[in-house]
């Protein structure tokens, strides 16, 4: 039986990252940059006013006081917007009125507040002076020509989408998210548009790994359910390897069934099916399949268990493929408020709910679908913000003791 870490070092080593691809700024939050954007131009890229003001000579205001008790007024001789392209001069001893944002007047080094003048529009009295350079943004400020703006491996978010369109980038070199597949095969599935018959169930897995995947950041391609037979199948796969970094098959381990997808997809490439030292989830299938060696996961039938599997394995690989130096889900110790049952010589990934005690700061844990043999309880997995991650050596863990959890997504 192969160890948990022996199995996600070898998915590991199939990691390939998709070419990046130039997209639109607006299209690149979440996504690793994959370029140093260098800047061309100043940011501001003149000197501008940062508050609605006067724009001044500091030494023509630097006899006011904030008593008001000296007597220093300044003619108003012109108004500048924001937007204005018509340069403006200011001679020694004017002032001019400015918004925020609008270009500074030749001379001028400094913007005097409002609440610091009587608000005059044609003369203002100074009641407080100002230093040079006081509420003004300088041309370069923010950035220089040639600084970089957004350095390659980072995740850009809403202030690298400002910054980028702030310095004018209108696309951007990303890592594109990989293109995940989703299939489901069994005789006992029906979509969840149709009413199922005496021994028919609801096809889950479908539905709920193609949302593990959009959650872990891959562009999903849910299938749904594709028939057993050898050439429907096969087409079927071969046909989804030309267009996917990563396939995922549901139901394809375990009885008489399976096998027969084994032998399919054995023509197609190396496809292993082992058995891990893990709970839920311990049958899976691994391999890399087609012409471009394309990852293949087989994923029990169970739901719970082929979320388990897609958490511990696929999730992974899509981080690692967006480019993610922790691909791995955040690990915090707890204690336990309740005893937890597992499988000797196997690592649990139980259900949890983690709480954090409000006056220690410690964090606490509650396993929920109670003995290992409940792995088919998928409403416990809904209610659920971790996994409980018990060593492969321990056959329970009493109420009290810590443990490691990982955190599952924020709900809410």
């Amino acid at each position: 039986m192969r160890s948990v870490e022996e199995q996600q070092a070898r998915v590991a080593a199939a990691a390939v990252a998709p070419r990046p691809v130039r997209v639109a700024i607006a299209e690149a939050q979440g996504l690793m940059c994959a370029e140093e954007v260098v800047t061309e131009r100043p940011l501001p890229g003149f000197d501008q006013a940062a508050i609605d003001g006067y724009a001044v000579r500091s030494v023509d205001v630097m006899g006011a006081d904030s008593g008001g008790d000296s007597d220093v007024t300044l003619p108003v001789v012109s108004t500048i917007a924001a937007g204005e392209r018509t340069p403006t001069r200011l001679q020694p001893r004017q002032a001019a009125r400015v918004q925020t944002g609008a270009p500074m007047p030749t001379l001028a080094d400094a913007v005097l507040p409002l609440r610091w003048t009587d608000g005059g529009e044609s003369r203002v009295r100074v009641l407080r002076g100002v230093r040079s350079g006081a509420y003004v943004r300088r041309t370069g400020d923010d950035v220089q020509p040639g600084d970089v703006a957004v350095r390659a491996g980072t995740i850009i978010g809403p202030a690298q989408v400002g910054l980028l369109a702030a310095v004018g980038r209108e696309r951007v070199l990303v890592h594109p998210r990989p293109r995940l597949t989703i299939i489901s095969v069994g005789g006992e599935l029906v979509d969840i548009s149709r009413t199922p018959g005496n021994g028919q169930v609801y096809d889950v897995n479908s539905y709920a790994l193609a949302a593990a995947g959009r959650d872990a950041g891959a562009e999903v391609n849910r299938v749904g359910i594709v028939d057993a037979d050898p050439k429907t199948l096969r087409d079927v796969v071969e046909g989804q390897l030309s267009r996917s970094e990563l396939v995922v098959i549901a139901g394809a381990v375990g009885g008489a069934a399976a096998e027969g997808v084994r032998a399919v997809l054995a023509e197609l490439g190396e496809m292993e099916v082992a058995r891990i030292a893990m709970h839920p989830g311990s049958v899976q299938g691994f391999g890399q399949l087609g012409r471009d060696g394309v990852p293949v996961f087989l994923l029990p039938a169970n739901p719970v268990s082929a979320l388990v599997v897609f958490e511990v394995m696929v999730r992974p690989l899509i981080r690692m493929s967006l480019g993610k130096r922790q691909p791995m889900r955040r690990v915090v110790p707890a204690r336990t408020l309740s005893p937890i049952s597992s499988v000797v010589g196997r690592k649990g990934f139980l259900r949890g709910q983690l709480m954090r005690d409000q006056d220690t700061g410690e964090y606490l844990v509650q396993a929920l679908g109670g003995t290992p043999g409940a792995s088919h309880l998928l409403a416990t997995l809904a209610e659920a913000n971790c996994l409980v991650i018990v060593p492969t050596e321990a056959e329970q863990i009493r109420t009290g003791e810590s443990v490691e959890v990982a955190f599952l997504a924020q709900r809410g």
